[in-house]
């Protein structure tokens, strides 16, 4: 039995562009593209899993909005629930501590990136509006 690992995902936009982070080599899913954020812990909503994980590993302050997409996805290491929220760069610049590069793009660009599968339709969501 696979075990569940529910997860947060940020989509911060600036400037009409959205940040993209991509996994470093000696991660799962090594260079493929995510939104920054990470597990939720015992005791945590959601919204404060993702003010923690983009502050330990971007260093900066986020306001946590509306809800992209929730998605399930089934991985060789387990089933991954990510829920992805909007949020906005309240302080800071994002720093690279885990991920191996980021890019700012426009959401029509955001499918021309290799992105981890369980992203996808929030990356479908997000290139409709």
């Amino acid at each position: 039995m696979k075990k569940d690992i529910h997860v947060v995902g940020a989509v911060i936009i600036k400037e009409n562009k959205i940040l993209c982070a991509q996994r470093g080599p000696d991660k799962s899913l090594p260079y493929l593209w995510e939104f920054p954020g990470g597990k939720i812990e015992a005791g945590e909503t959601p919204q404060d899993a993702l003010k923690r994980e983009i502050n330990e590993e971007m260093h900066c302050e986020i306001e946590i909005g509306e809800q992209v997409e929730h998605t399930v996805y089934e991985y060789d290491f387990g089933i991954v629930h990510l829920t992805t929220y909007k949020c906005k760069l309240l302080e800071g610049n994002p720093v690279l501590t885990e991920h191996a590069a980021i890019k700012w793009l426009p959401s029509k660009e955001l499918p021309s990136l290799e992105w981890a599968p369980a992203d996808i339709p929030a990356i479908e969501k997000l290139t409709a509006e």
